[in-house]
C-alpha cells in the first residue's frame, strides 16, 4: 500500500468518503485517489514522489500553469499585509475595474467565494429583477450545488424539476425546468408552456460538465432571441469558460451577449473566489443598493484578490497566451485522433480552444444523450493507464481536460506516447 492509499484509509475515517468533494474519491475510475503535495508548471507531484503531467489544472483556473511566479509573488506580498479583513480593499476595486474592461457587456461586479455562490446569487437576482420564479437549465450542465440547480429532468426534456440529491426539498426544485443542450425547440416549448413565469435561462456556453460539448451553430444566438422575446434573462455560467476561451470569455468568443455572467476561481488565480456580473441596472438591485439580499463575510478576500489581479493583468497584457493554449489544444487533439485511427480505439475527441475531452463511443457527441453513450468502464481503464504512465486526467468521464501555458511540446509528446500505449489495450 503506497502513501496515498494509506492517507485515503485515514481520510475515510474522518472525512465523508475520504474527501471534501465527491469526484476526488476516484470512485468513477475504481482506484484510490492520489494525494498531492505540490504542483509546478505543467506537473503535479503526489505523496509517493510521483510526477504527473496535469490536465486537471485545479479544474481549470491554472491557465498559466501551476505556481506561476507572477501570481505566487503577488500572493506572497499580500500575505505580509494580513490574510483577511472583512472590510473593503483597494484590490477588489481594481480587479472589478479590470474585469469590466476585459469582459463585454458588464458594468458592475459582485465578488463572492465560489462558483456555486455566484450562480446561486445570480439566480436570486434574476428572480428579484423580473418578479418571476421559474428557471430553465440544461440537462448535463452543472451550475454548482445550490438546491434549485440540483435537478434531473428524468426521461422527458420538458418535465418539471425534481431533486436529484437527498436533502433537497421538492419545493426548492419545483420551479427549475430542464431543457436539452443544443435543442432550441425544447427551450421554446418550456417558455411557451410557462408564459411570463421564467426569470432566466442559465447555460454553460460550452458544456464542460458532460465532457466538452460546444454550442451548435445558432444555439446561443437562439437563446438570446428567445429570452428577449419572452422577457427572461440570459445567464452565462462562465465558471469554466470565463477568461479561458478568450480575454472576454464566451461573450467575446461567440459574439453573444448575456444579461448576467458568473465566474469562478480563475479570477482568483485558483484561490477560492467567484463573482457575478451584469449591467448597472441589474446589479444595483443587489443590497445595499436594492431589495435583493446577498452577502459574504469574507467576499473579496485580499489574498485571493491579489492572486486574481495578477493573473487577469497578465492575461490582458499577454493575449498571445490564448493563441498558444488553443494551438496546443488543437495539436493534442489532432495527435489523439491520429492515434484513434491507427489503433482502432473507439474514441471520439471533442475540443474547443484549450478545453477537450475524449468520449469512448464511435459516434459524434453533440448532446448530453450522446455523451451518456460513452463507455465509462473504458474511460476508467484509460484513466488508470494514463496515470500509470505519468499523465493525470480528471477522475471521471464527464469532465474536461485543460491545457495551460505551461504545457510544452515535450508534455504533449509524452501524453501522446502514453495514449498510444493505452489505446492499444482498448
Amino acid at each position: 500500500m503506497d502513501i496515498s492509499e494509506q492517507l485515503f484509509e485515514r481520510a475515510k475515517r474522518v472525512l465523508p468518503g475520504g474527501v471534501n468533494s465527491p469526484v476526488r474519491a476516484y470512485r468513477a475510475v475504481g482506484m484510490a485517489p492520489r494525494f498531492i503535495t505540490r504542483a509546478d508548471g505543467a506537473y503535479i507531484y503526489d505523496e509517493d514522489g510521483k510526477r504527473y503531467i496535469d490536465y486537471v489544472c485545479s479544474w481549470g483556473p491554472m491557465i498559466l500553469g501551476h505556481n506561476h511566479p507572477v501570481i505566487r509573488e503577488a500572493v506572497e506580498r499580500a500575505v505580509k499585509d494580513g490574510l483577511s479583513f472583512g472590510a473593503p480593499t483597494r484590490r477588489e476595486v481594481e480587479i472589478a475595474e479590470l474585469m469590466i474592461g476585459m469582459v463585454p457587456n458588464i458594468e458592475m461586479v459582485r465578488m463572492v467565494n465560489s462558483g456555486t455562490e455566484a450562480v446561486m446569487s445570480a439566480l436570486r437576482l434574476a428572480r428579484g429583477a423580473t418578479g418571476r420564479d421559474k428557471l430553465i437549465k440544461f440537462e448535463g450542465c452543472y451550475h454548482g450545488h445550490s438546491d434549485c440547480m440540483l435537478v434531473n429532468a428524468g426521461s422527458s426534456a420538458l418535465a418539471g424539476g425534481h431533486p436529484s440529491s437527498a436533502g433537497v426539498p421538492v419545493g426548492a426544485a419545483r420551479d427549475t425546468l430542464t431543457a436539452q443542450f443544443n435543442d432550441l425547440a425544447s427551450v421554446e416549448a418550456l417558455l411557451e408552456q410557462n408564459p411570463g413565469q421564467v426569470a432566466a435561462v442559465i447555460v454553460e456556453p460550452v458544456a464542460a460538465n458532460m465532457g466538452v460539448v460546444g454550442p451548435a451553430p445558432g444555439f446561443l444566438e437562439g437563446l438570446r432571441a428567445l429570452c428577449d422575446k419572452h422577457g427572461s434573462l440570459l445567464i452565462f455560467d462562465e465558471v469554466i469558460t470565463g477568461f479561458r476561451l478568450a480575454p472576454g470569455g464566451a461573450q467575446a468568443y461567440f459574439g453573444v451577449r448575456a444579461d448576467l455572467v458568473t465566474f469562478g476561481k480563475i479570477i482568483g488565480g485558483g484561490m477560492p473566489v467567484g463573482a457575478y456580473c451584469g449591467s448597472r441596472a441589474l446589479l444595483e438591485q443587489v443590497a445595499p443598493c436594492g431589495p435583493v439580499y446577498q452577502a459574504g463575510t469574507l467576499s473579496g478576500n485580499p489574498v485571493a484578490m491579489a492572486a486574481g489581479l495578477a493573473q487577469l493583468t497578465y492575461l490582458r497584457e499577454h493575449p498571445e497566451v490564448y493563441e498558444h493554449i488553443n494551438a496546443k489544444g488543437a495539436a493534442l487533439v489532432e495527435g489523439l485522433r491520429q492515434l484513434v485511427k491507427r489503433t482502432g480505439a473507439p474514441v471520439v475527441i471533442n475540443q474547443l480552444g484549450s478545453l477537450l475531452a475524449p468520449f469512448f463511443t464511435p459516434t459524434a457527441v453533440t448532446t448530453f444523450t450522446d455523451a451518456k453513450g460513452s463507455d465509462v468502464a473504458k474511460y476508467a481503464r484509460y484513466f488508470q493507464g494514463m496515470l500509470e504512465r505519468g499523465v493525470a486526467l480528471a477522475p471521471a468521464q464527464f469532465e474536461a481536460m485543460f491545457i495551460s501555458e505551461a504545457h510544452t511540446q515535450a508534455e504533449l509528446d509524452a501524453t501522446l506516447a502514453a495514449a498510444e500505449a493505452v489505446f492499444q489495450t482498448l
